[in-house]
């Protein structure tokens, strides 16, 4: 399994688009589980945790977003400023595995992967979050919604890599939840992210590891925006509270 180091991201690029089938490494904590348990082989690994441009996170206050290099560890997202101006994203961060596996892994590892059941995914889903692609001979910007294609599947062409990701910074309440068959250290069951709007008056409402890809809740993104007052007092209305038994 040869080793390829790279000392910059034009130098990434370059080893991607001479090596057919390279696979990209971020932490490990996905590529050695297929190497160790399930006998996987893959013909040349790149790892990129060497290259500080991709371990940093910008804030653009002027954009209202944040752009997050796809080496950055889930243990820089858990807490500190990144995790105030995404609380979502620092919950999900903080569902993932050990600390150990906290420290090592990465957001772009979760979307090389593109598993259903990734932590992040469904976070990146709910803020409409866009995946910055590069290539050695051009550059291309994906909404998450047209990244995943398929369990484990996803849009990257041969010679493409996620070099970072672009998510809005959104007024308003957020939040990430998982179940799973215990209660830490597990694979999502079921996931969801909801996040909630204020200048715009919506919800958005994103499902993870219930289908192939993650899955936006349009319907009930619709039937809370017409039954919630999201601008005002978050009351429900009448026939909401009757419903419910409220």
């Amino acid at each position: 399994m040869p080793v390829l180091r790279p000392s910059s991201v034009d130098h990434l690029l370059e080893l991607l688009a001479d090596n057919a089938g390279a696979s990209v490494l971020g932490g490990g904590t996905d590529l050695m589980v297929e190497v160790n348990l399930h006998g996987r082989r893959p013909g040349t690994v790149i790892p990129v945790g060497g290259l500080p441009e991709m371990r940093e996170w910008h804030h653009r206050p002027r954009s209202r977003t944040v752009t997050i290099g796809a080496a950055l560890p889930y243990s820089d997202m858990e807490r500190g400023p990144l995790a105030e101006l995404l609380p979502a994203l620092a919950q999900a961060a903080r569902t993932v595995g050990s600390p150990q596996i906290r420290a090592a892994g990465t957001i772009g590892g979760n979307l090389g992967t593109c598993s259903p059941a990734g932590d992040i995914l469904p976070v990146l889903a709910a803020l409409d979050a866009t995946i910055h692609v590069l290539h050695r001979d051009h550059s291309r910007d994906v909404r998450f919604a047209d990244f995943m294609t398929g369990v484990k599947r996803n849009c990257l062409a041969p010679g493409e890599m996620v070099h970072s990701v672009t998510v809005p910074v959104v007024r308003g309440w957020q939040g990430y939840a998982k179940v799973g068959t215990r209660n830490a250290m597990v694979i999502s069951t079921a996931s969801a992210c909801l996040v909630h709007d204020s200048d715009e008056g919506h919800v958005a409402l994103a499902l993870g590891a219930v289908a192939p890809t993650i899955v936006r809740a349009v319907k009930a993104e619709a039937w809370l925006s017409r039954q919630v007052d999201l601008r005002g007092s978050f009351r429900v209305s009448p026939e909401t509270a009757h419903e419910f038994g409220l």
